[in-house]
Order: structure tokens, then C-alpha cells, then sequence
């Protein structure tokens, strides 16, 4: 005969199920994440086993950047459309067979269409997570813990990943930075299994024309970059026309995928541009300094992880207190002083690179980058949310989540092409640049 149930134990059992599945969403995010920032520590293995130039190395990543954030509108559209535990899973699912597959590309275009591809899988999972949140946690409190945990977690993987790249690095090659995702999507299937609480779909329209154009916008404004670092303008000329063409056909469309509405509110544009800001400069800064580091000091794969680690390990900690500090003094204070805060410290690293300063310097200025991006993030959400009209919220927080990731694209463009030139100039040039966009942001969004 069963034991007879008590009266609490059907409300524990959906609790434990559906707090198992929070833990699956979180180290979904937390998967998409690491794979911008495991990647850094294995450029100079990968350049030296596929015969990388630069600009190979800047495509790496780039292309999963580009995809990503050019895809993350249409993926809340899709969310929508076809339901977001599907969505979600579907894209888990996709991630981890385009990760073996990069772990086995044999040349560069090779890796680069593996991580386009990669890239779009995550752009999948990203809206599609905080839905599915919002549906699992309906109320308020509890939602609000729930997206604590997501971020805290996630958050972790930006700290993680230079240290767990090179470890990986310097055991196994470049190759096991990828293969590591593998096992972590079907950890996140197997957590995700029981969602008990499906989001339904809807008859949402998608523009696949509107998308398709800033796909092939944002991808030639990069090569535009990229191109214009090597000094090939012609090449450069025409991806940059290339750009405007096709985001102009997006702006034309129908549905556009850049939601019009979501600009017209005071204070979006420059919050927009602090959140683009941001990205370039750290991304930039993930990108340049693994290479400066292993060119300058000779340092391998393990040792260039544990020297980012004052850069990375505020984004773990600081979270709580800048969210302290946004419900105290509002998003303003914390949106510049981690501005001044980051462009300080890109300020520190670029001299570091001119002078071959020693390891103190280098980290207090990785310090002061680190806990200016921990201030800025979370108050720049708020400061978007706060700002948007309800109706157009939504809108302006997934416009904001891609220009991020374009920020992000354009950081590793723009201050990789500094590197032609040679690493230890290029790199301070680099970082020069990342500090002079930080005080543009903080001008543009200190008098809006």
C-alpha cells in the first residue's frame, strides 16, 4: 500500500521541480556566456595550430557576436510564435552540436561558420530563458529572487571562463574549449525536462526579410572594420556600403526589427549607446589582452586566465550592491560612476601596455575596468527599463540586450585592428580607444 501524501508535499514537489529548472535556465545562460569569454585565453593556441591571422582570430569571434546580437530581436519573436520551452531546449540542443563541431573544425572559415551558427543558437536561448522565468515565477517576489539567481549565475561565467579556458587550454589544446559545452547542454536538457509551466504559443509576425538585412548589415559593417584595420580600404569601402544598403532595407520593412517606438522615450538613445559602450570596451579589452599578454610576458593559457582574474571577479560579487545602490540613489549615480570607473581603468591598462608596466599596475587597473562594468550593467537595465513607456518595456529591454552584443562585435573589430601595427602599440592604441568611448557614453548620458 503507498504511504498517504500530505497535504504539503504536491506544493514541495513543484517547488524542487521548478527550482530545478531555474538551475537549468541559469547554466543555459551560463553556457552562452562562457563561450565569449572561454574563447580568449585559446587565441594564441588557435593561431598557432590553424595558422590564424588577426583578422582570422577577430572572425572567431565576431561571428558568433554578430549572429547573437543581430538575432536576439527575431528570437523573442520566435519565442512567442512557437512557445519558449521549445525555443529554449531547441536552441540548448543546437549549441551543443555546433560546439563539438567547432571543437573539430579543421581551418578557420571552417571554426568561423561553426560559431555563426553557435551564435544564433544562443541568440535562441537568451529571451526565451527570461520568458520562461516570468511564466515559472508569476509572482512578483519570487520572480525577482529568480532573475537574482539567473544573473548571479550567469555573471559567473564572465569570471570562469579565462580561468577555465586556459586550464583547458594548457591540457587539451584550443579544441577543449569548446568540447566543454557538450556535457553542459545536456545537463540543461535533463534540468529543463519537466518545465511545469510551458509558455503557450502565439500568431506573433515575424519579417524574415527585416531580419535577414540586419543580419547582412551588421556582418558587413564588421568585415568593414576588420577590413579597414589591414589597411584594405577598397574591401572596406564596399562592406561598408554594403552595410548601409541592407540596414536601410531594414528600416524600410513593414515590421522592421528594430522597433521604432522603442527610441522615441528621453534617456533611451544614450542609455542604448552606455550599454553598446560597455561591451566594446570590455569585449575589446578580452580580446587585446590575452594576445599582449602572452606576446609581452610570455605568459600560456592558465596564466593569462588567472591574470584577468581582478577584471572578472567583480562581475560575480558586485551585483548585490549595485543593485543597492540603483534602489537607493536611482540608475544614474551607478551608470557614471562605473563609466569613470572603466575608462579609468582601460585608461591604466593602455598606459601598462605603452611602458611594459609590472603585473601591480596591470591588475589594479583590470580592478578598477572590473568593478566599473559590475556598476554599469545592472543600473544601465534599470535605467532602460525606468525610462521606456509600458507598452514598448519589453521592446526596449531585448533592443537593448542586442545592442550590447553589437557593442561587443564592434569592440573586437575596432580595437583588434589596432594590432596590424604590431601588439604592445596596437594594444595601447586599443585600450586608448575603449577609454575614450566610456567618456563619450558618460557625456552622452550625464546630460540627457
Amino acid at each position: 500500500m503507498e504511504p498517504a501524501r500530505r497535504p504539503g508535499d504536491s506544493g514541495r514537489v513543484l517547488r524542487s521541480t521548478r527550482d530545478l529548472t531555474l538551475l537549468g535556465i541559469s547554466l543555459g545562460y551560463f553556457m552562452v556566456l562562457l563561450d565569449m569569454t572561454v574563447l580568449a585565453v585559446a587565441e594564441p593556441d588557435l593561431a598557432r595550430s590553424l595558422h590564424a591571422s588577426v583578422a582570422g582570430l577577430q572572425w572567431t569571434t565576431t561571428g558568433y557576436t554578430v549572429a547573437f546580437g543581430a538575432l536576439l530581436l527575431s528570437a523573442g519573436a520566435l519565442a512567442d510564435r512557437y512557445g519558449a520551452d521549445r525555443l529554449f531546449r531547441a536552441g540548448v540542443a543546437a549549441f551543443g552540436v555546433l560546439s563539438a563541431l567547432s571543437a573539430a573544425a579543421p581551418t578557420v572559415p571552417a571554426l568561423v561558420a561553426a560559431r555563426v551558427l553557435q551564435g544564433a543558437a544562443a541568440a535562441a536561448c537568451v529571451p526565451a530563458s527570461l520568458a520562461l522565468i516570468a511564466r515559472l515565477y508569476p509572482e512578483p517576489a519570487r520572480r525577482t529572487r529568480a532573475v537574482g539567481t539567473w544573473a548571479a549565475i550567469s555573471g559567473a561565467a564572465v569570471a570562469v571562463g579565462p580561468v577555465a579556458g586556459g586550464v583547458l587550454v594548457d591540457l587539451a589544446g584550443w579544441r577543449a574549449v569548446f568540447l566543454v559545452n557538450v556535457p553542459l547542454a545536456v545537463v540543461v536538457l535533463a534540468l529543463t525536462a519537466g518545465a511545469p509551466a510551458p509558455v503557450p504559443a502565439t500568431d506573433r509576425r515575424i519579417s524574415w526579410t527585416a531580419q535577414a538585412a540586419l543580419v547582412v548589415a551588421v556582418a558587413a559593417g564588421t568585415d568593414a572594420v576588420i577590413a579597414a584595420g589591414s589597411a584594405s580600404w577598397w574591401h572596406a569601402a564596399v562592406a561598408a556600403g554594403v552595410a548601409v544598403a541592407f540596414f536601410l532595407v531594414e528600416r524600410g520593412s513593414g515590421a522592421p526589427v528594430l522597433p521604432r517606438s522603442a527610441w522615441r522615450s528621453p534617456g533611451i538613445p544614450a542609455a542604448l549607446f552606455v550599454g553598446a559602450a560597455v561591451t566594446f570596451a570590455l569585449n575589446g579589452t578580452l580580446f587585446v589582452l590575452p594576445l599582449l599578454l602572452r606576446h609581452d610576458r610570455g605568459l600560456d593559457a592558465a596564466g593569462s586566465g588567472l591574470a584577468l582574474l581582478p577584471l572578472t571577479v567583480p562581475f560575480v560579487v558586485n551585483p548585490p550592491l549595485t543593485g543597492r545602490l540603483v534602489s537607493r540613489f536611482g540608475p544614474r549615480p551607478p551608470v557614471l560612476a562605473g563609466l569613470g570607473l572603466l575608462g579609468a581603468g582601460c585608461a591604466g591598462l593602455a598606459v601598462a601596455a605603452w611602458s611594459a608596466a609590472g603585473y601591480v599596475w596591470l591588475a589594479a587597473a583590470l580592478l578598477l575596468a572590473g568593478v566599473g562594468v559590475s556598476l554599469v550593467l545592472p543600473a544601465v537595465v534599470a535605467a532602460v527599463l525606468s525610462s521606456a513607456a509600458p507598452a514598448v518595456a519589453g521592446a526596449a529591454g531585448g533592443l537593448l540586450n542586442a545592442v550590447r552584443q553589437l557593442g561587443a562585435t564592434a569592440g573586437v573589430a575596432a580595437m583588434g585592428a589596432f594590432l596590424h601595427g604590431g601588439v604592445r602599440t596596437g594594444s595601447g592604441h586599443a585600450l586608448a580607444l575603449a577609454a575614450a568611448m566610456c567618456l563619450a557614453a558618460a557625456a552622452w548620458f550625464g546630460a540627457s
